[in-house]
């Protein structure tokens, strides 16, 4: 279901703190600042003093639960960012690697031209020993 999706979850219950925080300020500030000549509701409400001030150390520990969920957040998109650097870092390394690996292979290709040309040009015992040198370079090298 993608309704219970967990990363939905998270994101739902990453907003609360903050959410909770807003509402608890508000309500505090409504204990505090009104009576009951103001809104007939806070009649209702006996101790308006004492509710304010709980309802003030519970803002406190919402502050602290959504500093927590900040720094968890943030520590996991740092995470993400480094992992992200080192995949990239990786592929860049591994595409220098290709690269030099090529032009390797067409330098010695390149010789190899050159040297059979030479040979076509002038068919003596120098251009001849030259090919058999490179032939056993290229035989341990491994690339014959």
């Amino acid at each position: 279901m993608e309704l219970f999706n967990r990363q939905w979850w998270l994101n739902f219950l990453a907003l609360l703190p903050a959410t909770g925080l807003t509402v608890l300020t508000l309500l505090v500030a409504f204990l505090r600042f009104y009576d009951e000549q103001d809104f007939f509701l806070l009649g209702l409400i006996t101790q308006s003093r004492l509710w304010s001030n709980r309802l003030t150390v519970a803002a406190l520990l919402v502050v602290l639960v959504n500093f927590g969920v900040e720094w968890n957040r943030r520590n996991r998109e740092t995470y993400r960012l480094a992992a992200e650097e080192q995949r990239r870092n990786e592929e860049e390394q591994r595409n220098l690697e290709e690269r030099e690996r090529a032009a390797s292979r067409a330098q010695i290709q390149n010789r190899w031209i050159v040297r059979q040309i030479r040979h076509l040009l002038d068919p003596s015992p120098q251009t001849q020993a030259a090919i058999a040198d490179y032939l056993q370079f290229l035989q341990d090298d491994g690339e014959l």
